[in-house]
């Protein structure tokens, strides 16, 4: 069926309550991550597709993890969550042979075993920490366990299947949308309710105390996307300037336009629900509904 939600989230994980109290002063954006998570279950998602920045990336091609689950464990101020989320590989395998046929270099990728059931790809910050919100937020035996001991007891599912992909920022940006495109293809070809992540951090170079340093042209970029969304125009930012990109020093831009791209085949209403900027980094939650349905419809 087409794909019944979509979402913008960051993926600064002091926004997950049961590491960081104050969120490092993101508490707004930790209310809007609470609210996405809501709406993906009041949508009853059976399945999640996520594309973020880190990860496991494949130069000149989008990287698909091709494992039976994924497990990873986030450290923060003498606290840590855990996380392992079962993944999909029947509707992966349709995303990638759509892709594929429409000309986009896709990787697919195990770690582990040779199987792709009996692999397990570890998480990273950005996959874990919109899951937490979306479904996965209760502790599951991460990745150190599951690596170093596990004896083939079948683990629980909780929460969504999973999908996992990383964009190559060597790709050509519209090769971005295609891929979109053929993840929103695959879903109305399913009979499951399928979500859509795209798990993205805007301009880091906010701040002079922040790794990246201070630009100027930080809050300018910020100020753009979040200016796309509320227009629902996501395809105006697929011409930005190469060197505005890396003065803001963004890591979305590449996810977005999959969700662009899942757009043009399931139209779909953009609502933002919030930005900050609270540390050297710029972070924006919004909800894709589709046109003309409420959530859950």
């Amino acid at each position: 069926m087409p794909l019944v939600i979509g979402g913008v989230a960051p993926h600064g994980f002091p926004i997950i309550p049961d590491i960081s109290e104050d969120a490092e002063g993101a508490l707004a954006t930790r209310a809007a991550m609470q609210t996405l998570g809501e709406r993906f279950s009041e949508a009853g998602v059976e399945v999640i597709f996520i594309v973020g920045p880190h990860g496991v990336r494949v130069n000149g091609a989008v990287s698909l993890a091709d494992c039976g689950r994924g497990a990873g464990t986030l450290h923060y101020a003498g606290r840590s969550v855990e996380m392992n989320v079962p993944f999909d590989l029947p509707l992966k395998d349709d995303i990638a042979a759509r892709a594929r046929a429409a000309g986009v270099q896709v990787g697919e990728v195990g770690y582990g075993a040779s199987s792709p059931a009996a692999s397990v790809l570890p998480l990273d910050w950005g996959i874990m920490t919109p899951l937490w919100f979306c479904g996965h937020g209760t502790n599951q035996v991460g990745l150190g366990h599951v690596l170093g001991g596990y004896d083939g007891t079948p683990l629980p599912q909780h929460g969504p299947k999973a999908i996992v992909a990383n964009p190559s920022r060597l790709m050509p940006r519209m090769d971005n949308v295609t891929f979109g495109r053929a993840v929103a293809e695959a879903a109305q070809a399913d009979s499951r309710r399928v979500g859509i992540i795209a798990s993205c951090d805007w301009a880091h170079s906010h701040a002079e105390n922040g790794p990246y340093g201070f630009h100027p042209d930080a809050a300018p970029m910020d100020a753009q996307v979040v200016a796309a969304l509320e227009d629902n125009d996501i395809m105006r930012l697929i011409d930005l300037d190469d060197t505005f990109v890396r003065n803001a020093a963004i890591d979305g831009l590449w996810q977005l336009l999959m969700l662009a791209g899942a757009q043009q085949v399931v139209p779909m209403d953009i609502e933002v629900l919030s930005y900050e900027a609270p540390t050297y980094y710029g972070m924006i939650v919004a909800i894709a509904t589709p046109s003309g349905a409420g959530a859950g419809a």
